[in-house]
């Protein structure tokens, strides 16, 4: 069973973070650590991924935004959200391609919202988990040999209309929401809770805490 070890962190700038995926990217091609999973939170800004940038999709004033090479479109980071990035080589079973992965990253997220009683689903309209027909979990990824970078979103209880103001990816506005807006009361720990206990399940991959540096596994 492979490891993948977790690294949670403070409420850490987007653009801080990104950097730092960049560097864990490289050493994992270079098998200079295990696969890493980094659990955080960002001041608000909204990305923005290729498929944004070539169809003019831009946020309405009022947003702080940052330009990402992962795949999608506009994604909201802010307060209340908890966003994991999975730094790791997709090379086991089951895991042949880009949709096979954001398949698999879905399904983890749903098996995990259904610890906590909740139904999550998977919607034509678009990658990601649905509560209620309205998405609570936006997923984006960017590879190097076949090591991914950037990673997945969960609102769990953010501000009120700052996710549900935003549209992009032939999207309306309020289609993303949180959990909470949804009348889904969950704390952000049992929310990492959950993931980390279907992770073997879901993923394949058994969780243990990144060394205390969050350097080299």
């Amino acid at each position: 069973m492979r490891h993948l070890d977790v690294l949670g962190l403070d409420p850490t700038p987007w653009g801080t973070i990104d950097a730092r995926m960049r560097e864990w990217q490289q050493e994992r091609i270079a098998d200079e650590r295990e696969d890493l999973l980094v659990l955080v939170e960002h001041p608000e800004v909204v990305t923005i991924g290729p498929k944004a940038r070539s169809e003019g999709q831009r946020p309405p004033d009022g947003y702080a935004v940052a330009e990402a090479d992962r795949g999608g479109g506009l994604t909201w980071h802010g307060p209340g959200q908890l966003v994991a990035y999975p730094i790791v080589r997709w090379d086991l079973p089951g895991e042949q391609d880009v949709r096979a992965v954001i398949h698999r990253l879905e399904a983890w997220v749903i098996l995990a919202l259904s610890r906590l009683g909740i139904e999550g689903h998977r919607d034509e309209r678009m990658q990601g988990v649905w509560v209620d027909g309205r998405k609570i979990a936006s997923i984006g990824l960017s590879f190097l040999r076949w090591v991914s970078r950037h990673g997945l979103t969960v609102n769990i209880d953010t501000p009120a209309g700052r996710v549900e103001g935003l549209a992009g990816c032939g999207l309306s506005p309020d289609t993303t929401t949180s959990l909470a807006a949804l009348g889904r009361q969950v704390r952000r720990e049992d929310l990492v809770a959950a993931l980390l206990d279907t992770c073997e399940e879901a993923l394949g991959r058994r969780p243990r805490p990144a060394p205390a540096t969050g350097d080299k596994g």
